[in-house]
């Protein structure tokens, strides 16, 4: 990997000059997609948990088919012609069980770069735990491959930054997997909003129940079908555990980051869209609660974190676990407050969003509001790997959205208010607060 002062002068030196290293079939050189008629050929980076609900079905294969989906739309999914090529995790059972479900012969691998090399691959799918995104994203980007990378998009500011660059350098597709934003009921509640329907939103409260604590359990050697040097990667290195890796890294913030960088990446993705707010950011962020006292994981349990925009002038609030809404049963989402009314969007992700009753029906019979409505995320994604649209969660939007949830996490650690430049990303006269928006990396992994 270039260092980061190459990679980000190199990022801006080609801003006007054509990308020169493709590792792509003959049909997508250059910047173009496949041709509308062309099957895409994908890769799966992490296809343990979402990264399952990705995988082409060899029976399915380059045809269109109906099929149940966690990634958007109305619950049910027309797949574009596209087939699973190439598999790599490393976890050599979830490998095996996912060649298995996908039949035919997809080649395996257990090295990340080893597929990124593979020339029959156009696209790869993204879903290994959150500290490995950003590195997986920019290297897809380099080898020319368009990409899905599941959220949160970035572990630092830095990372997301160059997730930025490397997409607009490499002239890739990038889509980052908070689904919320192309379901029904989100683009139904953006559109009653925008057509003023509760007039000026002034405020956004977002609820969450509580992040674990977790019991402590002892560290042991790592099962022998995983690779967990490789499964650390770029993180700090801690002893095998069974509750710091699948499933559980999440609340450790070296790998995850907490309920706040997990299904905050949903919810104010959401709340972004409908604010206008993918190409900014607050100018501060305050962050309240206790930290952690006993268990395993070191993400705040419960915390709320304000957020100050200006031009225009509104609050984004995450509460953790916060107050439901009165207006529907459910487990998180957010409650839009305007000069003349409020509105609920709940969820924001594959186990489906909500919205009230009123601005489904507003939405039935007026899209004045012209919010984007989107076929689905991943079907979005494929319309735009052969068109080279920006996807509806494009990269910069992506990293905007992890930036909130990096910064309530800082100023949670710091334990006080931070002033933040949204322009050159960094923490107004607070130096250490701007150590932590960056990370060292390990061995050969880092910027």
């Amino acid at each position: 990997m270039k260092t980061r002062r190459r990679f980000l002068k190199q990022s801006a030196a080609a801003a006007a000059a054509p990308a020169l290293f493709h590792i792509v079939p003959a049909r997508a050189l250059g910047l173009q997609g496949p041709a509308p008629s062309d099957t895409i050929n994908f890769g799966h980076i992490g296809i343990g948990g979402r990264g399952r609900g990705f995988l082409r079905l060899e029976a399915n294969a380059g045809k269109p088919v109906h099929a149940p989906s966690n990634l958007g739309g109305d619950g049910t999914r027309l797949l574009r012609a596209g087939r699973s090529v190439a598999l790599c995790d490393v976890d050599t059972r979830r490998l095996d069980e996912a060649a298995t479900r996908v039949g035919g012969h997809p080649k395996l691998y257990k090295d990340f770069r080893r597929l990124l090399e593979d020339k029959d691959v156009d696209a790869v799918y993204i879903a290994s735990p959150d500290h490995w995104h950003a590195l997986q994203t920019i290297m897809s980007c380099e080898a020319g491959k368009d990409v899905y990378c599941e959220k949160p998009a970035c572990n630092t500011i830095e990372e997301g930054r160059a997730m930025v660059q490397a997409a607009e350098r490499y002239g890739r597709v990038v889509q980052i997997g908070s689904q919320g934003r192309s379901q029904p009921s989100a683009w139904q509640a953006n559109n009653y909003i925008k057509a003023g329907r509760i007039g000026t939103v002034r405020k956004v409260l977002c609820w969450h129940y509580a992040s674990p604590e977790g019991d402590w359990t002892p560290d042991a050697a790592p099962p022998p079908e995983l690779d967990y040097d490789m499964w650390v990667g770029p993180a700090r290195w801690l002893p095998y555990n069974v509750k710091h890796t699948h499933g559980a890294f999440r609340w450790l913030i070296d790998f995850g980051g907490g309920q706040i960088r997990d299904r905050g990446a949903h919810v104010m993705s959401i709340a972004n869209w409908i604010m206008d707010a993918d190409a900014t950011g607050p100018v501060s962020v305050e962050a309240k609660g206790e930290p952690p006292h006993d268990g395993m994981y070191d993400s705040a349990v419960s915390m709320e974190v304000t957020y100050q925009f200006k031009n225009p002038d509104w609050t984004l609030v995450w509460a953790q676990p916060g107050v439901p809404s009165t207006e529907l049963n459910a487990a998180y989402g957010a409650v839009y407050w305007g000069d003349t009314g409020n509105v609920t969007v709940t969820l924001g992700d594959g186990a489906g969003t909500s919205t009230e009753q009123r601005a489904k029906d507003f939405s039935q019979q007026c899209d004045c509001g012209k919010a984007f409505k989107s076929p689905g995320h991943s079907e979005n994604w494929e319309d735009c790997i052969r068109t080279r649209q920006k996807p509806i969660m494009h990269m910069e939007a992506a990293h905007r959205v992890a930036s909130l949830c990096i910064l309530g996490n800082i100023s949670f650690q710091l334990q006080r208010k931070l002033e933040w430049d949204a322009v050159h990303e960094e923490v107004k006269n607070d130096d250490e607060a701007n150590r932590l928006l960056s990370r060292p990396g390990r061995g050969l992994w880092n910027l």
